[in-house]
């Protein structure tokens, strides 16, 4: 008989149910793992990937009431949201039953079970978990998303191809609205992680004092209204991807926090000593230019190469013109579709704009302003009015930042000079890391021969 390709994992704090059950199942599948520690199930889970779970429910002598079991079961779920889970108990009673159920238990058993029976409900756990795989793979298809012709961003895509296939950390730059989402999970979709979740955090939007219950999750108790242990986004994101978007933002005594996890992988809930293992591939994006975050001290330096192993920079629409009316077009059909409308169409007059017009706000401008346009217009062709874009606006380098950058250059090769081209002497004067003053030497084009 051929086994069916699948990894079970049996839990349970009794010897003997272990070694039954993993003789018995391993004559239909080809994986079983067993763990009689609970405590276990993280540092497992993070390793391996498993379609279903034989979870006990009790594990402390004189505790029956099957919290325990609930508890882990929502552990689970968490750290593995495909897992399949099935709770098995001595002490079956209905109302424990229930609430399994209710929390996202597939099925519910009494020890001791029949072979028979326990065979039936672990093959149709795994018909479950290969069902939840093919429906993930499915929405992943239609995330569909425009990428453009221009070399420029063929170029950021193509990097993205060749760091998605690895473990490694990207920082993505980019000014607002070029798309910096949307290119994190492009990367969390071309990798080995892509049936794991992808957490999203925008870190610009998280208020100081919740910072790190949201991060790193807390335990019942831990403050006022922690009511029940919570996992944190990182916790949540075990086996997958997190995307930590605004990472400039995040202020300067959380950063060592933030620091802390991503070297050690691991995270420590508040109200908790113990560390738990992460295994969770890290994405983060930024609008700010960090080299000057750090050169100014705003942005801790260690952080920032922490992060920064693999560094990919979208471009602004501006930069893309070849690709503004296939995008625009793209975004027409998407907001087409959206609203149920007829085919609409662009004026020719629009077209000419589109093309000339700066797009300071990038794609979330342009998309913004087709919504608006699609809603509005009446006769389904879109007009220069619809659009908003009876005047439009031409990019111009900023004089500020073309005076700043003098500045800076002339501050550099001064300082350089009056120090005979000593590196750290200049570098402690300009009150810059010797890192941080190589890369303006680059950036300036400045020999020191």
């Amino acid at each position: 008989m051929k086994k069916t390709n699948a990894s079970i994992l049996i839990i349970d704090d009794q010897e003997d149910i272990l070694f039954a059950s993993k003789v018995f199942l391993k004559k239909y599948f080809e994986e079983i793992y067993t763990l009689n520690n609970p405590k276990n199930i993280v540092e497992l889970l993070s390793k391996k990937t498993i379609d279903v779970v034989l979870l006990d429910m009790n594990y402390r002598i004189g505790f029956e009431d099957g919290r325990e079991g609930l508890y882990l079961l929502k552990e689970i779920k968490t750290l593995s949201p495909k897992t399949v889970v099935i709770l098995m108990t001595a002490f079956g009673k209905v109302e424990t039953a229930v609430e399994g159920l209710k929390n996202g238990a597939f099925d519910y058993i009494l020890k001791p079970w029949e072979n028979k029976k326990l065979l039936e409900s672990v093959k149709q756990a795994v018909d479950k978990s290969r069902k939840d795989q093919k429906k993930s793979k499915n929405i992943e298809i239609e995330n569909d998303y425009f990428i453009g012709t221009s070399e420029i961003i063929k170029k950021a895509y193509s990097l993205a191809d060749k760091v998605a296939k690895t473990d490694a950390n990207v920082l993505i730059l980019g000014e607002n609205g070029t798309g910096k989402f949307v290119l994190a999970h492009h990367i969390f979709s071309q990798s080995e992680r892509k049936n794991n979740p992808f957490i999203a955090v925008d870190l610009g939007s998280l208020n100081s004092n919740i910072f790190e219950s949201e991060l790193f999750g807390y335990a019942k108790g831990a403050f006022t209204d922690a009511k029940v242990d919570t996992p944190g986004r990182f916790e949540m994101a075990q086996n997958g991807t997190i995307f930590l978007d605004e990472i400039g933002n995040v202020p300067l005594h959380l950063q060592s926090k933030l620091l802390q996890v991503i070297q050690t992988k691991t995270v420590t809930r508040l109200g908790e000593t113990k560390p738990r293992p992460l295994n969770v591939r890290i994405i983060t994006a930024t609008n700010l230019n960090l080299k000057l975050e750090v050169a100014d001290k705003s942005f801790r330096e260690d952080l920032y190469y922490r992060i920064n192993t693999m560094e990919i920079i979208l471009p602004p629409l501006r930069e893309r013109n070849e690709d503004k009316i296939p995008l625009a077009e793209y975004l027409l059909d998407k907001m087409i579709e959206k609203y149920g409308r007829d085919e609409i169409t662009f004026d020719k007059k629009v077209l000419e704009q589109i093309e000339k017009h700066a797009w300071n706000g990038n794609i979330r401008e342009m998309e913004n302003k087709i919504e608006r346009a699609v809603i509005l217009c009446e006769n389904n062709k879109i007009t220069v009015s619809d659009l908003d874009l009876e005047i439009i606006t031409t990019y111009e380098a900023s004089p500020d930042d073309i005076q700043l950058s003098s500045v800076e250059k002339a501050t550099v090769e001064k300082v350089l000079f009056k120090n005979n081209n000593n590196i750290s002497k200049t570098a402690e004067e300009l009150g810059l890391s010797r890192g941080a003053l190589y890369r303006r030497l680059e950036k300036y084009n400045i020999s020191i021969n």
